[in-house]
């Protein structure tokens, strides 16, 4: 197996226990007696135990992973700046940008996000390469004007 970030570690040992209790809640709901004689206490048990280990899950993620701390989003020309305090995740991996994971969230491709960035920084650079082209025009054009009135 990949080695894993050690922050991460008893995440994935959480995750592995709530994967083998669901295991165990499918293997008593197929060998399930209707009149749940045999069967009963036990599917009550995994079912309490499966419980236990998801809210252990979610306390390890938000404890382990997430931590309060203010998120300024870059300047943009075509939004108008905000700041907001948001819980994003802390690892020493790449960071993931906010709105893709809201993107994926919303069940669309990340690929589609990654192509639209990619045309707006494009695009963004195209105007800023022509405000240089435009300043160095006008700087020539000013030089020449200068020169010819000196």
């Amino acid at each position: 197996m990949a080695p894993i970030n050690p922050e991460l570690q008893e995440v994935q040992e959480t995750a592995k226990n709530v994967i083998q209790d669901l295991f165990q809640v499918l293997v008593q709901t197929s060998n399930y007696d209707l009149a749940g004689r045999p069967s009963r206490d036990p599917l009550a048990q995994d079912i309490i135990t499966l419980d236990t280990s998801l809210r252990s899950i979610s306390t390890t993620a938000s404890t382990t992973l997430l931590s309060p701390r203010p998120q300024t989003n870059p300047p943009n020309p075509y939004t108008q700046p905000t700041t907001s305090t948001t819980h994003t995740p802390v690892t020493n991996d790449r960071a993931i940008p906010e709105p893709l994971i809201e993107y994926v969230e919303h069940g669309r491709n990340p690929d589609i996000y990654t192509r639209e960035f990619v045309e707006l920084v494009r695009r963004m650079n195209q105007y800023s390469r022509g405000k240089a082209h435009a300043f160095r025009d006008f700087r020539d054009v000013l030089a020449e004007g200068m020169r010819g009135d000196a």
